[in-house]
């Protein structure tokens, strides 16, 4: 099962910690274009930062409580539509591993169909579905051509597909067996280790500690009547968000969603899960014979809707989060040649997510690495951007943000996450606006009120070897790490 990596993070689930968040993943899909379309050149840009498409949102309520969030888009013959529900693995209870098993069980059986049948039946019609838990949502979508002739058999295969599902007995031993050799295979992959290791020590006894596919002791154990009974409390209209795309009008739109939200178990949205308790700084090691040792640093971040977001985001872009140029890379692989690869992100949602910095290095250097990233980041909480950072930063973000909405695929995402995290319609105006407003001080001041050095969880994982001291810092370092990152 893959891990989906979305490709800005504005709205969701992680920056840059995809490794630490994934569970099953929603299947890919392709992205729309837009017709008649015609290539630039750059000199033709003159310097110009790219237009963002104006989103006219409607939104509404469904008669069975689900909120809808609607954009017009007639430029091409299809549709997406995306469901998301409160029903990740942070509402596990004590059985981990039972909303992700959930939501992979949907799509093999209905009533007078099996796997391969509804597999058909969407291909048959042009139709793309999807689904995916993670530790906050569950989500399931679906992209289809709007002409009525496939609109309306593909709605209702998906309608079947969210509020009848049969979870025969032997896909979900098959899904079972997939789920167990994945864990077979964690063991030989350290820095999913350390990532297990690291949200343990985070989060205690809270929901979101335990991993999202659930453990090997957990998942040989749940039931089909276990699968039944968190489908018919979790996947209710009260406890879904609806985002629509595409080439329907408001009518249609609203049919759809009256559709879809009949079709599910009826009932009201789950509770909220609590914030977590901050947890004791400290460091822990998993041995581990390799060449490398992964670093992983974390602290319990912020929730989604904190009025921190804009300016974490663009001091985290700074810091860590926006590849080359950015503090950690800068001093860490480029004067040093330490690591290929060493990022920062704040992972944001419904309750306090983590804000880590992972990499992996020499393991002779493993220490002296883990304490010149500790400094950068005291640093930097210290003295705050300089003006050039947050000017870059600014005018990159300004740049690559239009893509937030290039799609359809990529605007029933936003969509989704407004809805599911409760933000404004005029969240993308509202976040441009605040990030191009941002100073120095205030980004400073925001990462200070968030990250203290001193309150650090570690966990590595690698072997035990006699350290070396760093090499000093040049514009020309001599060589890079000896085997290229997982």
């Amino acid at each position: 099962m893959k891990t989906e990596h979305r490709r800005l993070g504005l709205l969701g689930l992680a920056l840059s910690t995809a490794l630490a968040l994934g569970a099953c993943s929603v299947v890919g899909k392709p992205a729309a274009t837009g017709e008649g379309a015609k290539l630039q050149s750059l000199a033709a840009l003159d310097n110009q930062a790219p237009t963002r498409r104006t989103l006219d949102i409607q939104t509404w309520n469904t008669a069975q409580g689900a909120k809808v969030l609607f954009v017009e888009a007639h430029e091409l013959p299809m549709f997406d539509l995306r469901l998301t529900f409160a029903a990740g693995s942070s509402q596990d209870g004590d059985v981990p591993g039972l909303a992700a098993l959930t939501n992979a069980m949907l799509n093999e059986g209905v009533p007078g169909k099996d796997v391969g049948a509804i597999a058909a039946g969407f291909e048959g019609l042009g139709a793309d579905f999807g689904n995916g838990s993670y530790r906050d949502m569950a989500v399931a979508s679906l992209r289809s051509l709007s002409a009525r002739e496939q609109r309306e058999p593909a709605l209702a295969l998906f309608s079947q597909v969210l509020g009848k599902p049969t979870f025969p007995a032997d896909s979900l031993a098959r899904i079972k067996n997939q789920l167990l050799a994945g864990f077979e295979y964690q063991k030989q992959n350290p820095g999913k280790l350390a990532s297990l290791e690291l949200f343990e020590h985070l989060y205690g006894k809270h929901p979101y500690a335990h991993p999202s596919d659930g453990t090997p002791q957990s998942i040989p154990a749940i039931t089909r009547q276990q699968l039944q009974a968190f489908h018919a409390r979790a996947y209710t209209p009260g406890n879904a968000v609806i985002a629509l795309v595409g080439d329907l009008t408001r009518s249609e739109a609203e049919a759809i969603a009256r559709q879809v939200s009949a079709a599910l178990p009826q009932g009201p949205a789950l509770a909220a899960i609590a914030q977590p308790q901050t947890p004791k700084p400290g460091s822990s090691h998993i041995e581990y014979p390799s060449n490398q040792t992964h670093l992983m640093l974390a602290q319990l971040g912020i929730d989604r809707r904190d009025p921190d977001y804009a300016a974490l985001y663009l001091g985290n872009q700074i810091f860590g989060g926006g590849g080359f140029g950015t503090r950690l890379m800068s001093e860490v692989r480029e004067k040093r040649g330490l690591t290929y690869g060493v990022y920062s992100g704040f992972s944001a949602m419904q309750a306090r997510g983590p804000f880590m910095i992972n990499l992996q290095t020499r393991a002779e250097l493993s220490e002296g690495t883990l304490a010149l990233v500790k400094q950068l980041l005291a640093d930097y909480l210290r003295d705050g951007p300089t003006q050039q950072e947050l000017d870059n930063a600014k005018r990159e973000l300004a740049g690559s943000f239009p893509l937030s909405t290039a799609s359809n695929a990529d605007i029933v995402g936003q969509l989704a996450s407004m809805g599911f995290y409760d933000l404004p319609l005029s969240y993308l105006d509202d976040f441009m606006r605040d990030v191009q407003g941002l100073t120095t001080e205030q980004v400073k001041a925001a990462m200070a009120r968030h990250l203290d050095p001193a309150a650090l969880v570690v966990v590595t994982a690698g072997p035990t070897v006699a350290q070396k001291e760093l090499p000093p810092p040049t514009e020309r370092p001599s060589e890079l790490p000896s085997t290229v990152p997982h």
